[in-house]
């Protein structure tokens, strides 16, 4: 069966679930694949979180002005009407260079009205997802005062990044494990304490494969997310990696990184083989971002340009094609899905393994 065959429709009006696939990129895959009981809450938590982030990142607008906006959002989590909903996407609609995201701003009522609508715990569920995202967004806004090289500010620690990577994902996968857990009577068997780990790393894992494969862009608008301190320990300032050259002397903290990035990426892997093989959507859902997330870190590692912002470090289409396929013949057997975990995690070198 072709892997497309699975995608599913029957979720959203169709103008957001139109809306849904050009601003959720690859993540529609496992949007799209889910069962249908899942499908409806968890894209309309996704346009929510989406618009927040688009609130986040408009940089014409002053840092000031993006911190009352998401505050105005965050305020319509408790609010049973819309006051301000028009102002935001008002005030927000026109400054956007990308058409997408002035279409999602001005859907912004009718997301909140079908937020509203929502059985009680899928409310709850999502209204607590978004506190935490916007509550990552804010602390962003307020750690990165700039919106150039010139102004290039780091995370301070490890722990700070580690808090990082839960506010931008891993919340997700905490979310994702209580909603699958609502919705699926085959999860009942569930350690829900260690599911929701799991999940959380699972959801950093792929972070962490953000951080490192957009690390050049990051530096541009004046965010790095590489430890301070550990760029100190190695002799490097945050300035020294807006130059290509740096990589080499760089290597030991990517290589530390790379290996955080695969200890998540275990977690994420012991979390796919909880989901019963019956449960054939959600385990796609689940496998489809962690093997390509898999595939993305290795070109990450393999990359001699990741300090240039001129390269883009990614994965190639047909690459992501080949994935959903092969996954999706393997999906019912926990030994053939191991055995191409292994082979994908494999192909990643590392002076010790995971």
């Amino acid at each position: 069966m072709r892997p497309e065959a699975l995608l599913g429709t029957a979720d959203l009006p169709d103008a957001l679930r139109a809306l849904l696939k050009r601003v959720s990129r690859s993540f529609y895959l496992s949007l799209a694949i889910l069962p249908v009981s899942l499908r409806r809450p968890i894209s309309l938590a996704y346009l929510l979180a989406r618009t927040a982030d688009t609130i986040t990142d408009t940089r014409i607008l002053p840092r000031t002005d993006r911190l009352r906006y998401l505050d105005a959002f965050r305020a319509e989590l408790d609010s049973s009407s819309p006051p301000r909903l028009a102002e935001i996407g008002g005030a927000l609609g026109v400054p956007q260079r990308l058409p997408v995201e002035r279409e999602l701003l001005a859907c912004l009522p009718e997301c909140f009205r079908l937020f509203r609508a929502l059985p009680e715990g899928d409310y709850a569920r999502i209204r607590t997802l978004l506190l935490a995202l916007i509550q990552g967004m804010r602390e962003d806004l307020r750690t990165f005062p700039g919106e150039s090289q010139e102004n290039l500010v780091a995370l301070e620690s490890q722990a700070d990044l580690e808090r990082y990577t839960y506010y931008a994902a891993g919340c997700v996968g905490e979310f994702w494990t209580d909603m699958t857990m609502a919705h699926r009577p085959g999860l009942l068997h569930w350690d829900a304490a260690a599911m929701r780990r799991r999940g959380i790393c699972f959801g950093q894992g792929l972070q962490m494969t953000n951080v490192l494969r957009d690390l050049a862009h990051d530096c541009r608008i004046g965010r790095c997310y590489l430890p301070r301190q550990d760029l100190h320990a190695l002799g490097l300032s945050v300035n020294d990696l807006l130059d290509p050259l740096t990589l080499e002397r760089l290597q030991p903290l990517l290589r530390e990184l790379l290996r955080l990035s695969l200890g998540y990426y275990a977690e994420g892997w012991r979390y796919l083989l909880a989901i019963p093989p019956k449960e054939i959507r959600l385990r796609l859902a689940c496998a489809w971002p962690l093997f390509i997330g898999l595939r993305t870190l290795e070109v990450v590692q393999r990359s001699h340009n990741l300090l240039d912002p001129h390269i883009t470090v990614k994965i190639s289409r047909s690459a992501v094609y080949a994935i959903m396929a092969r996954s999706t013949l393997l999906v019912f057997s926990d030994g053939a899905l191991e055995r191409y975990y292994r082979v994908l995690r494999n192909r990643i070198r590392t002076p010790i393994d995971v």
